[in-house]
């Protein structure tokens, strides 16, 4: 028999590296229970967006406009150290610091001792976040093309949260490769979206408090490497390299990514069994991220007078609400789908038994849901409260509900086959017990983490 090793786009794939790598395939059993843990906190925190979305868009619409205006202008914090922030400020640079150390965290783990170290078998996911920014940035630039091309970024990222939130609403029965490939891809997608924020939107840059924020961080770094876990040693060298960052000019969630590529993912030699600090650390944020950061942010950030149908029908004039709602619906799946089928085409990757293209089509159109990430680019490129970053709201809002809509209708009409192979996954090929994750590791050896 062909020695088999755990996979977390794969069920059980071949370790033979003449076999052809899996666009989307079935996940073990074990494998399916430690992404549906990830998944179902992100799907609750998707939840939570929506009602904070929704609860900004009635009371920015409301009488009580003003209020909603007022709160997120209120500024707090010590102005000695230059951090009396707004609260929409204090959401957008601070709580989504936490997000994106948490996707930097899954990102590094990834890498390390995940699929993603494979080359082979992180072409496809790694092609298809690549594909899913160049092509509505491109779409995007083109419909404004001498005008406000510098907001060419918006249209560019994935909501993982809000996509999953969708997917728990369509059915039960979705197979977990298509949960999982939706999540490396927007993993990958987070870390091309920190990139471009740290190099396109930095508007002016200090290098002092740049420089000085690599001493907090290297203690840190030291700290983490020895797995220290001491919350009161950690958090205050955590908070002090993210307010040096944010003093830098560079946009502060870029200070959650160093801090999360400093944690180390393996355990220390002669440690027993379990997960390696980087995942615990993931377990232990992911909550807070998922369950209070991003839906405080969408409550401070997407609340924007719409003017009734009128005032919707003008903002869809506009070049930059139709750059970013085309870039959403449709330059998301089209770079999406032609990244994966090249790839599939030049490394002759197949799809699993059962799963067909037009799986991949609803995961494309379904990866068009933008908005945390979005809206957080649309102030950066605009500048909060101008009309340009009104229109963004708009269009960000719009783009993500069509593509929900859309990728509802592609993948309920396949719910039958996904309910076999939903029912097949409950049950491992050869009928073993499969080893759990946090005893095996990734690739199912004892110790590996």
């Amino acid at each position: 028999m062909v020695p088999t090793r755990l996979s977390k786009v794969g069920l059980l794939v071949t370790s033979n590296p003449q076999s052809p790598p899996r666009v989307l395939g079935r996940g073990s059993w074990a494998e399916a229970r430690r992404i549906a843990d990830v998944l179902r906190k992100e799907t609750i925190g998707g939840a939570l967006l929506l009602i904070g979305a929704v609860v900004a868009l009635i009371w920015a619409n409301s009488p009580w406009a003003h209020r909603y205006e007022a709160m997120t202008a209120l500024t707090v914090g010590p102005h000695a150290l230059h951090l009396d922030l707004s609260l929409a400020t204090w959401a957008a640079d601070g709580l989504l610091a936490i997000f994106f150390f948490v996707a930097g965290l899954e990102l590094k783990r990834e890498f390390v001792a995940g699929d993603l170290r494979d080359p082979r078998r992180a072409a496809v996911p790694v092609a298809a976040a690549v594909g899913g920014v160049l092509v509505p940035a491109l779409l995007y630039a083109v419909v404004n093309w001498g005008g406000a091309v510098k907001g060419w970024a918006v249209p560019t990222a994935t909501d993982i949260a809000f996509a999953l939130a969708v997917l728990a609403v369509i059915g039960r029965h979705l197979p977990s490769a298509l949960r999982t490939f939706l999540l490396t891809l927007a993993v990958v997608d987070d870390l091309l979206a920190i990139v471009i924020i740290a190099v396109f939107y930095t508007a002016h840059l200090s290098l002092l408090p740049l420089l000085a924020a690599a001493v907090p961080l290297g203690l840190f770094m030291l700290l983490v490497q020895r797995r220290v876990r001491s919350w009161w040693l950690l958090l205050p060298l955590a908070f002090a390299t993210w307010a040096l960052v944010h003093a830098s000019g560079v946009h502060a969630t870029v200070a959650g990514v160093l801090l999360a590529f400093a944690v180390p993912v393996r355990r220390s030699a002669g440690a027993g069994p379990g997960p390696g600090l980087a995942e615990h650390f993931e377990h232990r944020f992911r909550p807070i991220s998922a369950g209070v950061a991003v839906p405080v942010f969408a409550l401070m950030s997407a609340g924007v007078a719409v003017g009734g149908f009128d005032g919707l029908g003008q903002a869809f004039m506009d070049p930059i609400a139709v750059g970013v709602t085309l870039g959403l619906v449709v330059g998301k799946p089209i770079g999406i789908l032609l990244a994966t089928w090249l790839v599939a085409r030049f490394t002759r990757a197949r799809l699993d038994e059962g799963l067909a293209w037009i799986d991949v089509v609803g995961l494309a159109v379904l990866s068009g849901i933008g908005f945390t990430v979005s809206l957080l680019i649309g102030e950066l490129a605009f500048g909060a409260g101008t009309d340009a970053n009104g229109r963004v709201k708009i269009a960000v809002l719009a783009g993500s509900v069509i593509a929900a809509a859309l990728a509802t209708t592609v993948l309920r009409a396949r719910n039958r086959v996904y309910r076999q192979i939903y029912e097949a996954e409950h049950v491992d090929r050869d009928g073993d017990e499969v080893p759990d994750v946090y005893q095996t590791g990734w690739s199912g050896r004892p110790g590996a983490s």
